[in-house]
C-alpha cells in the first residue's frame, strides 16, 4: 500500500518541480503567454476579473498595490519590502512617457557590423576616390576579420596600382580591431605586434616566433622554439606569454565598438522590467520596496463550477475532466511557488546589493549564484533560472539585467571608465593596470584589455582626445 502511494505521489512531485522551474525561468511576457495558453486549452482554469493581491488574496482597488504586503512591518527597520504586484499597475504608458518616446523603436540601439565599424574609424582620413575601394575590401571580410579576396584582383577590378591597394589595406589593419583585413592569423598578429611596439616594450623573439615559429607555437613545443632560435626556454616562455596576453590571431572575434559577444551576438533593449525597485512613497528616507510584477490583474484559479460539474459528468468524461482539474490546480500552485521563490531571492539580493542599487556599480558586492543558493538553501540551478533573462528597474529608473547583480567586473569596469574619461593623453593598458592597482583593483593587463573592449573603449593608440597635446 505504502509503495503504491509513493508511485502515485512521485510523478506529481516531479511534475510540480519541473513546471515550477520552467515558470521560474520565464520573463513576465513568457509567463503571460503560458497563462493564456493554459486558459485556452484547459476548461478547468479560469481568470476571474478582479484585482486581488497575488500573495494574501486581499481585494485591491484599481491601480493600487496591496496595502498590507507593500508596507513595511516596522518602518524603523532598514529591510526591503518585497511583494507581488499585478502588471496592469505599470503597463499603461503615461503621457510623459509617450511624449518622451513617441515611438519605442527609437529606443533600439544600432549595432554596427564589423565592416561598418572599421569604415567609420577611417572614413575621414580617406580621399573620396578611395572610399569605394576600402568599402569593397571590407565587404570581403569573413567572420574572423580576414580578407577573402586577393589584392591583385582588387587592383585589377578598380584599375588602380597594387601599391594603392596595399596602402589602403595597411590603413585598415591599423584600425580597431587591430589586424583586421589581414590574410591570415600570422599576418594579423604581426600587425598587432608592430603597433604595440610603438607604445610598449616587446619581449625578444616575439616577432621571430610569429614570423618563423608558428608551427611550434600552435603545438606549444617551446623547447623546439628555444632550439630553433638558439635561446633559453625562459626567453621563449616570456615571449609566448606576451603573445598570449596581447595578441589576437582572429581579429573579427574580438569586441569592437560596443558591448558585443562574438559567439552569441545579441542586443537586449529593455522597455518594461520584470521587477521594480524603488523607495516607499518615493521617499529616499523610507526602505526600499521591491515589486515583482505579475502579468495578470485578475485571480487565476480552478473554476469552481467546473469542479462541481465533474460530479454529474458522464463516466467516460470524468477521468478527462479530473485531469483538467489536476492540471489547473498544479499550474496555479507552481505559479505561487515561483512567486514565493522570487520573493525570497529578491529580499536577500536587495539586502546584499543595497549600496549597488542606490549608489552605482562601484559599490557592487561580490557574490555568486552558488553563494546565494546556499543562503536560500536551494540548488544553484534554481538561482540561475530565476536570474536568467530577468530585468530590474532601479530607483534611478535605469533598467538592467538581473545578472548584473552577480557581475563582479562591474565595479572595476566603472572605475576603468572613469580613469579613461579623465585622461589627458591616451593611457596604455599597462598604465591602466597600475592606476587600477593604486585604487585597490588588482587585475592583469589582459583583463584590462577585455574590460576596455566590453565598455566599447578603443586601444590607447586609437583614442583621439580633443585636449591632447602633440
Amino acid at each position: 500500500m505504502f509503495q503504491q502511494q509513493i508511485q502515485e505521489t512521485r510523478p506529481l512531485t516531479t511534475a510540480h518541480l519541473a513546471q515550477t522551474m520552467a515558470l521560474l525561468h520565464m520573463t513576465i511576457e513568457e509567463i503571460q503567454q503560458s497563462i493564456e495558453k493554459e486558459l485556452s486549452s484547459n476548461p478547468a482554469l479560469e481568470l476571474k476579473e478582479e484585482r486581488r493581491c497575488p500573495t494574501c488574496q486581499r481585494l485591491l482597488g484599481e491601480h493600487e498595490p496591496c496595502p498590507v504586503c507593500s508596507r513595511p512591518q516596522n518602518i524603523s527597520e532598514d529591510e526591503p519590502v518585497v511583494f507581488i504586484s499585478p502588471r496592469d499597475d505599470f503597463s499603461p504608458r503615461t503621457d510623459s512617457y509617450a511624449e518622451e518616446y513617441p515611438d519605442e523603436r527609437d529606443l533600439s540601439p544600432t549595432v554596427d557590423d564589423l565592416p561598418t565599424y572599421v569604415l567609420r574609424q577611417i572614413a575621414l582620413e580617406l580621399p573620396a576616390q578611395d572610399r569605394p575601394l576600402v568599402a569593397y575590401m571590407l565587404a570581403h571580410l569573413d567572420d574572423d576579420g580576414f580578407l577573402t579576396i586577393d589584392l591583385v584582383e582588387i587592383a585589377m577590378y578598380f584599375h588602380v596600382p597594387l601599391s594603392k591597394i596595399q596602402q589602403l589595406k595597411r590603413m585598415i589593419q591599423r584600425a580597431d580591431p587591430l589586424g583586421v583585413c589581414s590574410s591570415s592569423p600570422q599576418e594579423a598578429m604581426l600587425v598587432q605586434l608592430e603597433l604595440l611596439a610603438e607604445t610598449i616594450a616587446v619581449p625578444n623573439f616575439a616577432y621571430e616566433i610569429i614570423q618563423d615559429g608558428m608551427a611550434f607555437l600552435t603545438k606549444r613545443q617551446f623547447n623546439e622554439l628555444a632550439h630553433q632560435f638558439n635561446t633559453s626556454l625562459s626567453n621563449i616562455q616570456d615571449a609566448v606569454s606576451y603573445i598570449s596576453d596581447n595578441l589576437n590571431p582572429f581579429p573579427g572575434r574580438s569586441h569592437w565598438g560596443d558591448v558585443r559577444d562574438p559567439v552569441k551576438i545579441s542586443v537586449e533593449v529593455f522597455h518594461r522590467p520584470d521587477i521594480i525597485i524603488g523607495h516607499i512613497n518615493d521617499d529616499p528616507e523610507m526602505p526600499l520596496a521591491v515589486e515583482i510584477i505579475m502579468p495578470i490583474g485578475g485571480t487565476l484559479r480552478v473554476n469552481p463550477l467546473f469542479r462541481k460539474a465533474i460530479k454529474k459528468a458522464p463516466t467516460e468524461q470524468k477521468e478527462t475532466w479530473k485531469q483538467d482539474i489536476d492540471r489547473a490546480s498544479l499550474f496555479v500552485k507552481c505559479l505561487q511557488q515561483r512567486n514565493h521563490t522570487m520573493k525570497r531571492l529578491m529580499y536577500n539580493l536587495v539586502k546584499i546589493q543595497k549600496d549597488f542599487i542606490l549608489q552605482g556599480p562601484k559599490y557592487i558586492q561580490p557574490i555568486t549564484r552558488v553563494q546565494l543558493s546556499r543562503v536560500l538553501d536551494v540548488h544553484e540551478s534554481t538561482i540561475s533560472r530565476a536570474v536568467s533573462n530577468k530585468t530590474v528597474q532601479l530607483p534611478n529608473k535605469h533598467i538592467i539585467p538581473m545578472a548584473d547583480f552577480f557581475d563582479r567586473s562591474l565595479n572595476v569596469r566603472t572605475v576603468l571608465r572613469e580613469i579613461i574619461a579623465k585622461e589627458t593623453k591616451p593611457l596604455s593598458d599597462a598604465k591602466l593596470v597600475k592606476l587600477l592597482s593604486a585604487k585597490g583593483y588588482d587585475v592583469a593587463r589582459r583583463t584590462v584589455a577585455k574590460y576596455r573592449a566590453m565598455e566599447g573603449i578603443l586601444p590607447a593608440h586609437l583614442r583621439n582626445l580633443p585636449n591632447q597635446t602633440s
